[in-house]
């Protein structure tokens, strides 16, 4: 069984999980695999930083994990 991605979960780890995740934040206007707090940043921080719906958005991320 695939680890789940949550709200928890740092974008690094994100990226690693789900190969389309950079895809998936890119469409969201999230480019934060790109910067240098992807590795200490979670995906909650970064969904509040950019006004995104967390929920709708850990939808996308899992689905192409499970």
């Amino acid at each position: 069984m695939a680890q789940k991605i949550t709200a928890d979960t740092l974008i690094a780890d994100c990226l690693e999980l789900n190969p389309d995740a950079a895809e998936i934040l890119m469409s969201a206007g999230m480019h934060c695999f790109g910067c240098a707090l992807a590795h200490g940043e979670t995906i909650a921080e970064a969904v509040a930083v950019h006004g995104e719906d967390l929920d709708a958005l850990l939808e996308k991320l899992n689905k192409g994990i499970e």
